[in-house]
């Protein structure tokens, strides 16, 4: 039975000036759209439009699940350009789709550092400064994707000159040190403490065998903000477990090609094909699934604000702990016959087979036993 909780006009109507936000309206006055989207097949050819503010061209795309915790939106640096300075009262996670160039920081004492970029770098713009980026290539654009908590931000302060203008320093999050944004590689557990990474796409990873089929996984919480991000890679002919949770996860293709299927529980998948640029954005508590049919490995990176991840009381997330201890993850001895023959027919088209046999096995051995329905 589907639940997509629509109802009759009339009722809508009576809740129709709730819909819109004092960020959703501060979009709009910017001159710019929201793509209101689970999906998009690739940001790097989406359409965008010029944003006066910021002196490039921008799109919004945000899915109303999370509109409310976090936001994306792309912005391209034409050719030989530079956007305009720039500070916000909210905290910002950069991937680099195109281009290459640089970007300089600074605070309101004139400590100021510049780094390079070029696609696939990450990293993070700390709280309120000041923030300028250029484009270092004169013949091609340069495009970004910004994931911010911005949303909460305008609905509770609805200032702009406060957003915008503040002059507070919060120097336990910047004060021109050094090395701020060199590469780093101290880890903690799956934690890499850093505030920039060269490559994200080439990152090494840690392996993660709770994620199923043999996959590495890292994890960062940069600028000592409050967002955090993964970067998840599996190998050829594997998928995945199938799991849920919260709301405001942007998980943008870095490498491969492949789908994912995404289900409201109690609803059958539907299907997002992806490659290299592909947006997805899970709503809350949907299941949802990533299976490589490619030719090489699969790595994507999920921006994304805490509310993402229920946790137990150890602090772990739901959505790494098996459905049958009451977690939201779905072992692979419980997911859906059809799962498996979606993916070995997606397999054939390349010529190969899945390579999920191992990866089953190994579940068994540390599978709980299912739960008593009745209980």
């Amino acid at each position: 039975m589907a639940k997509n909780a629509v109802v009759s006009e009339e009722l809508a109507k009576k809740f129709a000036t709730e819909k819109e936000t004092p960020y959703t309206r501060w979009v709009k006055a910017e001159g710019l759209d929201i793509i209101p989207a689970l999906y998009v097949r690739n940001l790097r050819t989406v359409d965008l439009k010029p944003w006066a503010r910021r002196g490039g061209n921008a799109v919004f795309v945000n899915h109303d699940a999370s509109r409310v915790s976090n936001d994306s939106y792309v912005m391209e640096i034409p050719a030989g350009k530079k956007l305009e300075p720039h500070r916000q009262l909210y905290e910002e996670m950069i991937l680099i789709l195109e281009g290459r160039g640089s970007t300089t920081v600074w605070n309101n004492e004139g400590k100021r550092i510049t780094f390079e970029w070029k696609a696939g770098s990450l990293f993070s713009i700390p709280l309120n400064c000041w923030h300028q980026h250029f484009n270092g290539s004169g013949k091609e654009p340069a495009r970004y994707v910004g994931v911010t908590n911005a949303p909460p931000v305008f609905n509770l302060y609805e200032d702009l000159d406060f957003i915008f203008g503040c002059d507070h320093d919060f120097k336990n999050r910047f004060n021109g040190e050094p090395d701020y944004f060199a590469a780093k590689n101290e880890q903690d557990g799956f934690l890499l403490k850093t505030n920039f990474v060269a490559d994200a796409v080439n990152l090494p990873l840690i392996t993660a065998k709770e994620r199923g089929a043999g996959g590495g996984h890292i994890r960062f919480t940069m600028a000592k903000g409050s967002m955090n991000s993964h970067i998840s890679q599996f190998p050829i002919g594997t998928y995945k477990k199938g799991h849920a949770h919260g709301p405001g996860a942007y998980v943008i293709i870095l490498s491969g090609e492949g789908y994912s299927l995404m289900w409201p529980e109690g609803e059958e998948p539907k299907r997002y094909d992806w490659e290299v640029g592909t947006l997805i954005v899970p709503p809350n508590m949907w299941f949802h699934q990533h299976f490589n049919s490619g030719t090489t490995p699969a790595r994507y990176l999920a921006l994304k604000h805490e509310t993402v991840s229920i946790r137990n009381a150890q602090g772990v997330p739901k959505a790494w702990i098996s459905r049958r201890v009451g977690g939201d993850q779905i072992d692979y001895a419980d997911e859906k016959p059809e799962v498996r023959k979606i993916f070995a027919d997606e397999m054939a088209k390349h010529g190969m087979q899945p390579r999920m046999d191992q990866a089953y096995q190994q579940e068994l051995a540390d599978l709980p036993p299912k739960q008593d329905a009745a209980a």
